[in-house]
């Protein structure tokens, strides 16, 4: 079997399904790619038994179809460097070996019988599916990844929760301290259905689909997922378990809004953060009359910092302690100038959103509070 394919394209894909493959695997053909080619595209897929990450290419020319298997660090290695150019590929599967050559030289290496690689049990013939454009789930996976926890005694907590109803899709991630939910009211179901997305799979599709366009079509059943998009598909086992309700977090009736500039409070924090408590990175927010006052203080080293913002605020004087990391994350996670911020009092959770949203897309963020000490 020979065929002809670009060597930026080859070494593009690669190096996107690469991050499927563990480091150590307890199947030494794990450690490989699957190449199927026929009907002049190359299939290549990597997999590490609970993710299965499938991609197209389009060949130049093709003499003959087959299936093989190639360690990734090889074929990696061989293309990688290389300069955009056609790389002439033949493999001889009674030899087990792959010959690749290029316009200045050539590699070989040896390849693994494909019959070895694990096939991908299909899903339930009930399946649900689910279809949302590329970069509207890749902007959603983007905003809620940094909220999913690493929970040995509550996995559901570690993924992200994907909620289908019959009026929106809700994207949910939470760790407890900070919540984060998208909500789609273009995107709705006939019958109700839920799974959670583990965070290794959640990460390759945002990696992917940034690149991507058109509609994602997303099958699942209560044990895994299919998630096609134009250039491949993402199989994955899902958690298994009942994710909290999230809706019972967030407050309903904080009386009292702020609305400031999110690029100049990323800046405050950032300022004052460093002069804060290593062990509990505490920020004292002080809202009254038009201004935000950030403060902090490390006692044992006796530094302290404040920093005013001008906001829009007309309620009572209120203090609040947060977590400068946490505020962090959830700012750089937030998109648009001004935002909003609303809260009831110092012991209860804070919920932040945009300003500006889509009409159909509603996205917002709950932090809690921390106990001021000063």
């Amino acid at each position: 079997m020979r065929f002809t394919i670009s060597s930026t394209a080859l070494s593009s894909k690669l190096l996107s399904l690469s991050r499927v493959i563990n480091s150590k695997n307890t199947l030494s053909i794990l450690d490989c790619f699957l190449f199927e080619a026929k009907d002049n595209q190359l299939f290549i897929t990597a997999s590490d038994r609970e993710n299965v990450m499938r991609t197209t290419l389009n060949l130049d020319s093709i003499e003959g179809d087959g299936v093989f298997a190639v360690n990734n660090r090889n074929i990696l290695d061989a293309v990688k460097e290389l300069p955009e150019q056609p790389l002439t590929i033949d493999v001889n599967i009674s030899e087990l070996k792959m010959y690749v050559s290029y316009q200045n030289g050539s590699y070989s290496f040896p390849i693994v019988d494909a019959n070895e690689y694990p096939q991908t049990p299909p899903l339930e013939e009930n399946a649900t599916t689910i279809s949302i454009e590329a970069g509207c789930l890749s902007d959603n996976l983007t905003r809620s990844l940094f909220a999913t926890a690493q929970d040995e005694l509550r996995p559901a907590m570690n993924g992200v929760y994907f909620d289908l109803k019959e009026d929106s899709l809700t994207i949910v991630a939470t760790d407890g301290q900070k919540l984060v939910r998208n909500r789609n009211t273009a995107i709705k179901g006939e019958v109700p259905a839920a799974f959670i997305l583990p965070k290794k799979p959640a990460s390759l599709l945002k990696g992917v689909l940034a690149k991507e366009s058109g509609d994602v079509v997303i099958k699942f059943d209560a044990r895994s997922a299919e998630i096609s998009f134009a250039e491949g598909s993402l199989t994955c086992r899902l958690i298994e378990g009942k994710y909290p309700n999230y809706n019972g977090v967030i407050p309903k009736d904080n009386p009292h809004h702020i609305v400031i500039d999110r690029k100049t409070l990323i800046g405050g924090i950032r300022r004052v953060l460093p002069f804060a408590n290593d062990a509990s990175q505490l920020i004292r927010f002080h809202i009254e009359n038009g201004q935000l006052d950030l403060n902090t203080e490390d006692v044992d080293f006796s530094t302290s910092a404040k920093e005013s913002i001008t906001c829009d605020y007309n309620g009572t004087a209120m203090s609040i302690g947060l977590k400068g990391p946490n505020m962090l994350d959830i700012l750089n996670n937030l998109q648009g100038d001004d935002i909003n911020i609303q809260l009831a009092d110092p012991s209860r959770a804070v919920v932040i959103f945009p300003s500006t949203q889509e009409e159909t897309e509603e996205t917002l963020m709950v932090i809690m509070p921390a106990l001021l000490n000063y």
